[in-house]
């Protein structure tokens, strides 16, 4: 018997062992996150500006994406494009370069995202 068992019985509380949360870390990870058009109107996505660690130059993020890389990099690109603007999209996260909060925001609203 470890501490984790003990601490579990001290409590009343069943402490799951490495293999269970290993495996739970596993059936999440394999779970499909979803397209980003399915996202529209559901959760709310978060735009917000940034500049520390770039050099005091300006970069937009958009932030609370819940999708894979593929569709998050199809909405960057469209993004980028109709902004005519560098970024990039990784970690759930979009990256514009310069300041274009208002004009992203409109544009993922257009889109039927909710946005803050």
């Amino acid at each position: 018997m470890d501490w984790k068992d003990k601490l579990g019985e001290a409590f009343g509380v069943e402490v799951p062992t490495s293999e269970e949360i290993a495996a739970e870390k596993a059936a999440r990870a394999d779970a499909p996150r979803g397209d980003a058009l399915q996202q529209q109107g559901k959760e709310v996505v978060h735009v917000v500006i940034e500049r520390k660690g770039r050099a005091g130059k300006v970069a937009t993020i958009i932030v609370d994406l819940k999708c894979d890389d593929e569709a998050l990099k199809a909405l960057a690109s469209q993004l980028k494009q109709q902004l005519g603007v560098g970024g990039s999209a990784r970690g759930g996260e979009i990256l514009i370069q310069g300041d274009h909060r208002d004009r992203v925001m409109q544009l993922l609203r257009d889109k039927g995202f909710k946005v803050k």
